[in-house]
């Protein structure tokens, strides 16, 4: 277990490259931030020379890969870090130099446990991506496919351990200095990033993650998913169908081949509204490094390392709450956050609504290319503190998720609006699972399901209430009320045998 003096030793570390680039400004100067906290991140930065212009994403990168991944969490939470904070960490690039190609093949051969060449014809030395966890070769098979081989960097695992230790002990630390650090819930944040990377430094799982939604996605056929090669696929190394596409964020050759933009980001939004919305797992990470065109206008997602899911009763919260602010319906909005328990019972449904309604009304006067979904969370944001909502960690992916397709959907066409495009999905998703013949069909399956555990439950019931036996049953016996005495229930038995024994000796004591 790690003491107490290196944790404090490394967040001192840490804080001092955060203050020399500028990044704990925001958090010192917020007035929320428990005076405690304040001092802390003085000495963090004393002597440092602080730039007049913060730069986030520079700090983090600074700190090192664990870092990079907390910073990109981060990027979600404007509600902690502040607007600015927010918006400079949405530019970290998780991009490191890439590790020696003799590593990368002593790697192979460990995690496969055999020689290279019973697996691959050739694999280039040169990676095509290096990230902060893991770094991608193209390869050819021995039976002539190509494909994108995934290599963990050695040692990782054991790097974030070290970081993420660290991490949930400050978070126990200033998580109880105040309310708001109690509302913001900084434990619970750590914990979703913990799960975050735990996924992402097990292969095998970012496998699994991509063969279901490629089996969800099917749905829609304009958006693939890389077939995974199981058989070159362990904790450690993944290998999947190769792609040759372009890159959504090189517009200009999307344009120059031909494609259809506004048909892209239309493919885009729905792919990822199927997978929020009716499916309940949905691809993260959803930038445009990890979006590729095809022919067809299709297009094809990688890097499946993070991924988010959410339960069918929050989905139709999710897709009330859309609607509802689609639609103007600002109260059924309230009443949904009320109903799921975002907001405390406390507060007003009718001053929620008229809040909401504040930051819906202004984006329903923009025009289309106007309206940010981006907006609409910075506002909801602004509100949060005002009615004591609790974070909701099932959402915060979604909520980056939502942000990061909007952008990349309107980098290829900026007159879509995703109010627009979601608006008529949305209102069939919520006719089928909301109207009444879903409601009958819901009803039926629950009942069916009630009357096949019926047998389970007869037996059940004979098992705790078993039919009497040969000895007859016992003469109901008169409740007699039981006094605590002294320091036990002895106390009372041993009294009660001893007044048996006086009154059975005064009445028969001759015949004794």
């Amino acid at each position: 277990m790690t003491s107490a003096i290196v944790h404090t030793w490394r967040l001192l570390s840490w804080g001092r490259t955060l203050a020399r680039h500028g990044a704990l400004r925001g958090i010192e100067r917020d007035p929320n931030t428990p005076a405690r906290l304040r001092r802390l991140l003085r000495v963090a930065r004393f002597g440092a020379r602080v730039p007049e212009q913060p730069r986030y994403a520079d700090a983090f990168e600074a700190l090192g890969p664990a870092a990079i991944k907390l910073g990109q969490t981060l990027a979600t939470r404007p509600d902690i870090v502040g607007d600015d904070a927010a918006t400079g960490l949405l530019r970290l690039q998780d991009a490191v130099p890439p590790i020696p190609f003799a590593v990368v093949c002593a790697q192979l051969k460990a995690s496969f446990g055999r020689p290279l060449d019973d697996l691959f014809a050739e694999i280039e030395e040169v990676p095509v991506g290096a990230a902060s966890i893991a770094q991608v070769h193209r390869a050819t098979t021995t039976d002539g496919r190509r494909v994108a081989v995934k290599v963990l960097r050695p040692n990782v695992e054991e790097d974030f351990a070290r970081a993420i230790d660290t991490y949930e002990w400050a978070a126990a630390q200033i998580e109880p200095m105040a309310g708001e650090l109690a509302r913001l819930q900084p434990r619970l944040v750590i914990e979703t990033f913990k799960r975050w990377t735990a996924r992402e430094l097990d292969l095998r799982r970012e496998a699994a993650s991509s063969s279901e939604l490629a089996e969800n996605m099917s749905a829609e056929p304009g958006f693939l998913v890389p077939a995974i090669d199981w058989q070159r696929t362990t904790g450690k190394v993944l290998t999947s169908e190769w792609i040759d596409g372009i890159k959504l964020s090189n517009r200009a050759a999307l344009v120059a081949a031909g494609y259809d933009l506004r048909e892209l980001a239309r493919v885009l939004i729905h792919a990822f509204l199927r997978q929020a919305i009716a499916d309940g797992f949905f691809h993260a990470d959803m930038h445009q490094g990890n979006l590729f065109a095809v022919p067809g206008n299709r297009v094809v997602a990688i890097d499946f390392g993070i991924m988010g899911r959410i339960d069918r009763r929050a989905r139709v919260w999710l897709a009330e709450i859309l609607y509802g602010l689609i639609t103007g319906n600002y109260r059924r909005v309230a009443e949904i956050h009320f109903e799921a328990g975002y907001v405390p019972a406390h507060h007003d449904v009718g001053e929620f609504a008229t809040a909401l309604r504040a930051v819906g009304e202004p984006m329903r006067g923009l025009p289309v290319k106007e309206m940010s979904i981006g907006m609409m969370l910075d506002s909801l944001f602004s509100i949060t503190r005002d009615f004591d909502m609790i974070t909701q960690p099932h959402l915060l992916l979604l909520q980056k998720t939502m942000v990061m397709v909007e952008g990349v959907a309107t980098s290829l066409d900026p007159d879509i609006n995703l109010w627009e495009t979601a608006g008529p999905f949305v209102e069939e998703w919520i006719r089928n699972e909301l109207g009444p013949e879903a409601a009958i069909a819901d009803r039926l399956v629950a009942d069916v399901r009630t009357l096949a555990r019926l047998p389970d439950l007869v037996r059940r019931i004979e098992a705790r209430y078993p039919a009497p036996g040969g000895a007859p049953p016992a003469p109901p016996l008169r409740e007699i009320e039981v006094v605590r005495i002294g320091a036990g229930w002895r106390y009372v038995a041993v009294a009660a045998i001893s007044a048996a024994i006086a009154v059975a000796a005064t009445l028969f004591g001759t015949a004794w």
